[in-house]
């Protein structure tokens, strides 16, 4: 990153992610944490566990408090997870948030 200013820099721009997290992430609160961390950040979005033993779902917001979220996704997760491996996909800029909060679906 260098230190010039570009034409974005008034509304840094929003994002839209998907994500699936493995490891041990079902039955330890995950989707409750990640749906803390999100709210925190002003993210909306969604969590689900999968049929195949892994947490997926989107991300949308602003482009930094995305890449915060990432990273948490990544690294840190609830307190009794342990993480293997955080997959992002289908990255894309969008006008406008499509999820008016940030849900955990069954």
């Amino acid at each position: 990153g260098g230190g010039a200013p570009t034409a974005m820099a008034e509304g840094e721009g929003l994002v839209s992610v998907d994500y699936e997290v493995s490891g041990k992430v079902q039955g330890v609160f995950f989707r409750k944490y990640t749906q803390g961390e999100a709210k925190r950040l002003g993210l909306v979005g969604w969590v689900q566990n999968t049929s195949h033993g892994t947490v997926q779902g989107q991300i949308q917001g602003p482009t930094l408090r995305v890449r915060e979220l990432q990273e948490w996704l990544r690294k840190i997760g609830s307190p009794q997870s342990r993480i293997s491996r955080a997959e992002f996909s289908n990255e894309k800029k969008i006008e406008a948030l499509e999820h008016k909060d940030f849900q955990i679906l069954k």
